[in-house]
């Protein structure tokens, strides 16, 4: 859904920098990378430990390089190669984040939270698996109610707020989350019967 309405308020912002890297001799898949190690880093290290707000600001930060490295790919031109890593990376900073929220329920006895993060982790890369399956054969899988965007912004403002002290802000956002990702996977696949049989 933000994919759509908020791409080209994004692009006018994020593209200039992404200019500016480029001329300083970076390239579009060094700061992806870069991003994924902080973002995993950040999330494995700090939310387990309860340093809720610490961990989702440093994550936070480091997915939105997801947007500078886009910018930059869109300036150099894309490769197919960095469409794949970039794809790769942005499931290893998914599957980071919520296996860390997961863990840190778990840890503190909060075990249904666990249940929603476990949910939220499973449900996000299966988001993403049927979109990559259907594009592989042709189809169409585009759209959901939690794309990638979505997802982050509910559980990192969920698990940051509580961090600053208000309570169950975590569970009811793992939980939101929970219910939006198995919607959008039925979603998903939805659309990817209609494009087959469109294609038919």
């Amino acid at each position: 859904m933000l994919n759509i309405f908020a791409r080209a308020s994004v692009s006018r912002v994020t593209d200039p920098i992404g200019a500016w890297l480029l001329a300083r001799g970076l390239t579009p898949n060094a700061v992806t990378v870069f991003g994924t190690v902080g973002a995993v880093a950040s999330a494995l290290w700090f939310i387990p430990r309860g340093q809720l707000f610490v961990g989702c600001a440093l994550v936070a930060f480091f997915v939105l390089l997801d947007l500078i490295d886009g910018a930059m790919a869109r300036a150099q031109g894309p490769t197919r190669f960095g469409a794949v890593l970039d794809a790769t990376c942005d499931r290893i900073a998914d599957g980071a984040l919520f296996a860390a929220l997961t863990w840190y329920a778990f840890d503190t006895g909060n075990r249904w939270t666990a249940v929603a993060g476990f949910i939220c982790l499973v449900a996000s890369q299966v988001i993403s698996y049927v979109k990559a399956r259907a594009d592989a054969n042709g189809l169409s899988a585009d759209g959901g109610l939690a794309e990638r965007a979505e997802r982050s912004i509910v559980a990192l403002v969920g698990a940051g707020v509580q961090g600053l002290g208000v309570p169950y802000l975590l569970d009811v956002s793992l939980w939101l989350l929970a219910a939006m990702t198995v919607v959008t996977v039925l979603q998903r696949i939805s659309a990817v019967a209609k494009s087959a049989r469109e294609a038919a």
